[in-house]
């Protein structure tokens, strides 16, 4: 055994031929632990540094979140916002909150809501450029371009037929009333009222409330506000006003006022650069509704409009309903605009539920026009815009040769644009500028627009207007206010009955 222990160890003493072996290093028995302890260190660095790394990400990513659910919750309906998404102030300390829409509302779409204060516009590119628009499901319409000032597109087809005469047998069922000439200014067109030829005299009676003998800022304030005369306009109420602050003693006599009142009424007369001739009109007309439980021609109609005019149907819905007209064999209606310079002693017709005291009168507020032609018109009857495309706007060019371009009676031959009735064609045109901030601007006095006489035949024609408040405060206030009688009407009855617009068109 000993033997065979000294015989191994002489074997492990014999030299190896290295030359058959792989290269091994050396083993460096001294410093195991020193590496290993170095690799320990590594991995610990590198999953510290890892975690902190996660830490901070999950950290910064449910900031995030929670800035825009901040944002979110602090921009919802309640606040207004204009085109290009700014919030406005508040409503005024002293006024009370108007509720927000509910999370049912059935008539009033919550992201309809959020998007109801900006106002797209249509591109007109150039005049004769036509571009495809989808207004039902199984076809697109054709919309072509005839002017940039104003904007003003025309859509064959828009209507079919057989929808032309269901919308003239609704309108011959409901009644149609004389159209008659009323106060001067565009957006006043109609009024089933005869007018009033009052003297001077007359006009400052009425006006003088206390029979004093002395016309003071608080009367003629009390009338206008009163809103039982067609007989004195916004530009008649602003003249007389200025002639009154003009005086020392801030009253008017007879004398003072036979001056100023004289003035004001004067043809002619540039007032806030807008045409001051008569708006005069021959035809007769009717209004149609077209909300919930109206005939599904008007219902489709109605939807119709809004997707040609891409604007929120809030507006659309909230607007005037269906005007239907009918000119008979010479009828006509001189040039005008359909809506109204805006000033600070006047307020929109439309959004008066929302309360503005300070104004002296209301006016029509209409954004846009979209015009329907029933029939084909045999002869005449065509729609003129007299100074569409103009290089300029001046109403002195409006008089040519001592004949006036808004006399359609007279000079509907020499208007720039001409439109032909086509049964089922529509017109748009935009009634407003933009005020560059996705808002409705200044009148575009370049819509003016009137009727040819009917030669032969007759001519039926339907208007829908868009209703926007210059003061886009003022327009969200009223469609929050509408939307929440609504709900408390369709809380309270199972039936639905649509909001009354019957103290705007007393004759629905």
């Amino acid at each position: 055994m000993m033997g065979d222990a000294q015989e191994n160890l002489s074997e492990k003493d014999e030299p190896i031929d290295d030359t058959s072996l792989p290269y091994i290093p050396p083993y460096r028995s001294a410093l195991p632990g020193r590496d290993r302890l170095h690799i320990q260190k590594s991995n610990v660095c590198s999953r510290a540094y890892f975690v902190v790394v996660m830490v901070f990400f999950h950290v910064y990513i449910l900031n995030v979140i929670a800035l825009l659910l901040y944002v979110h919750y602090n921009n919802g309906p309640g606040d207004i916002v204009n085109g290009d998404g700014a919030s406005s102030a508040p409503i005024s300390e002293g006024e009370s909150p108007l509720p927000h829409p509910g999370p049912h509302s059935r008539n009033l779409d919550m992201d309809d809501y959020r998007q109801s204060f900006s106002l797209p516009r249509i591109e007109g590119i150039r005049v004769g450029h036509v571009q495809q628009v989808s207004l039902m499901p199984d076809r697109t319409h054709e919309m072509k371009t005839l002017s940039l000032k104003p904007l003003l597109f025309e859509i064959p087809g828009f209507l079919s037929e057989e929808e032309c005469r269901v919308v003239v047998q609704l309108a011959q069922l409901k009644g149609l009333m004389e159209s008659q000439t009323t106060a001067p200014g565009g957006g006043q067109e109609e009024s089933n009222q005869p007018l009033l030829s009052l003297s001077t005299e007359e006009v400052f009676s009425l006006l003088d409330l206390d029979q004093d003998g002395l016309l003071q800022k608080q009367e003629i304030v009390s009338h206008s506000r009163s809103r039982d005369g067609t007989w004195l306009s916004p530009d008649n109420l602003r003249q007389i006003l200025t002639g009154l602050e003009a005086c020392p003693a801030g009253m008017l006599t007879l004398e003072e006022f036979r001056r100023v009142y004289d003035v004001s009424q004067r043809p002619g007369q540039h007032r806030s650069g807008t045409l001051q001739g008569q708006v005069k009109r021959r035809s007769k007309h009717t209004w149609l509704y077209q909300g919930p439980g109206s005939h599904h021609v008007l219902h489709t109609l109605r939807n119709r409009v809004t997707r040609l005019t891409r604007l929120p149907s809030p507006l659309v819905e909230l607007s005037e309903p269906l005007q239907v007209i009918r000119y008979e064999h010479g009828g006509f209606s001189n040039a005008h605009h359909d809506s109204s310079p805006t000033h600070s002693e006047t307020t929109c017709a439309h959004t008066r539920l929302a309360g503005n005291t300070s104004a002296l009168s209301e006016i029509t507020c209409r954004y846009l026009t979209v015009l329907f032609y029933l029939n084909s018109v045999e002869e005449g009857g065509e729609t003129t815009f007299p100074v569409a495309d103009n290089r300029t706007y001046e109403e002195e060019a409006l008089v040519q040769d001592g004949v006036d371009l808004t006399d359609t009676q007279e000079t509907c031959g020499r208007g720039n644009l001409r439109v032909n009735p086509t049964v089922g064609t529509a017109l748009l045109w935009y009634n407003h500028l933009s005020d560059g901030r996705g808002w409705m601007g200044e009148l575009d006095e370049y819509s003016l627009h009137g009727d040819c006489p009917v030669s032969r035949g007759v001519k039926w024609v339907a208007n829908s207007w868009v209703n926007v408040d210059p003061d886009h405060q003022q327009q969200a206030r009223y469609q929050r206010l509408v939307t929440h009688r609504k709900q408390a009407e369709s809380g309270m009855e199972e039936q639905y009955h649509p909001l009354s617009h019957s103290d705007l068109h007393q004759d629905l």
